[in-house]
């Protein structure tokens, strides 16, 4: 009678021991959800920042195009015009000239700091992902450990008790 007790009381022992484990695993995986979940946010973040600085970047580059398009004719017909006056028409040719050059410098400088911004923003959010896939890693190297060290506990422990 004190055996079948004794035996009853191990196999009671090691119900609870795997649902501590089940319980264990359950909360791993949620935890692991959670993480899974927010990186994905984040690269989704960052891959809409990337798609915003390469539209930007086109656009510029558009706006840049007609810009010097729209000064370099603007700078002819005052050119063609002028001609006529030779003394003017140098003068109006390096006034044309500099105004070209001021509204590409000026526009370029916008547009470099803007993207600049934009960029440093994509840097942010990939060290951001870089973190959270070695946390990622890390808590889930940490969590196999937690388990594999309760399993191995429940073995030894009801192989000694056996």
């Amino acid at each position: 009678m004190l055996k079948s007790n004794f035996m009853m009381a191990i196999v009671a022992m090691a119900t609870r021991k795997k649902m501590v484990v089940v319980v264990v695993v359950v909360v791993v995986v949620v935890v692991v959800v959670v993480v899974v979940v927010v990186v994905v946010k984040v690269i989704v973040e960052v891959v809409v920042k990337v798609i915003v600085v390469v539209v930007l970047l086109v656009v510029v580059v558009a706006v840049l195009v007609v810009v010097v398009v729209i000064a370099t004719a603007a700078v002819l017909v005052v050119v063609v015009v002028v001609a006529a006056t030779t003394a003017v028409a140098v003068v109006v040719l390096v006034e044309a000239v500099v105004v070209v050059v001021v509204v590409v410098v000026v526009a370029a400088a916008a547009t470099a700091a803007a993207a600049e911004v934009v960029l440093v923003e994509v840097l942010v959010a990939v060290i951001v992902v870089v973190v959270a896939v070695v946390v990622v890693v890390v808590v889930v190297v940490v969590v196999v450990v937690v388990v594999v060290t309760v399993v191995v506990v429940v073995v030894v422990s009801v192989k000694i008790i056996r």
